[in-house]
C-alpha cells in the first residue's frame, strides 16, 4: 500500500510564499515521476509541476519563474516552493506519484492540501 502525506498549505497574503511537501511511503519500486496538481472551485484539476526520476522538471506556463519543484530521492519526498503567490493560485493542491507497474503506469494521489491566497 502506498501513502502520500502532504503538508504546508495554508493562508497567505498576495506576494507571499509557501512550501508544500509530500512524502511517499509504502511499497514503491519504480517511480516515473512525482508532482503537484491543483483544483480550484468549479474548475478541473490541472498540472502545476512535475519532476521525473531523472530530475527533469515540467511546469505549467503560469507557474514558471514563481514555483520550484524539487525532490529528495532518499526520502521519496517532493517539494513545491511557491513564491509571489497570487489570488488565482488559490486551490486544493494534490501530490501525485506516477509509478511503473507490470500492468502499465499507475497514479497515486494525496488527500490534498488547501492553499488560499488572500489579503
Amino acid at each position: 500500500q502506498v501513502q502520500l502525506v502532504e503538508s504546508g498549505g495554508g493562508l497567505v497574503q498576495p506576494g507571499g510564499s509557501l512550501r508544500l511537501s509530500c512524502a511517499a511511503s509504502g511499497s514503491i519500486f519504480s517511480i516515473n515521476a512525482m508532482g503537484w496538481y491543483r483544483q480550484a472551485p468549479g474548475k478541473q484539476r490541472e498540472l502545476v509541476a512535475t519532476i521525473t526520476s531523472g530530475g527533469n522538471t515540467n511546469y505549467a506556463d503560469s507557474e514558471k519563474g514563481r514555483f520550484t519543484i524539487s525532490r529528495d530521492y532518499a526520502k521519496n519526498t517532493v517539494y513545491l516552493q511557491m513564491n509571489s503567490l497570487k489570488p488565482e493560485d488559490t486551490a486544493v493542491y494534490y501530490c501525485n506519484l506516477a509509478i511503473a507497474t507490470m500492468g502499465g503506469p499507475y497514479d497515486y494521489w494525496g488527500q490534498g492540501t488547501q492553499v488560499t491566497v488572500s489579503s
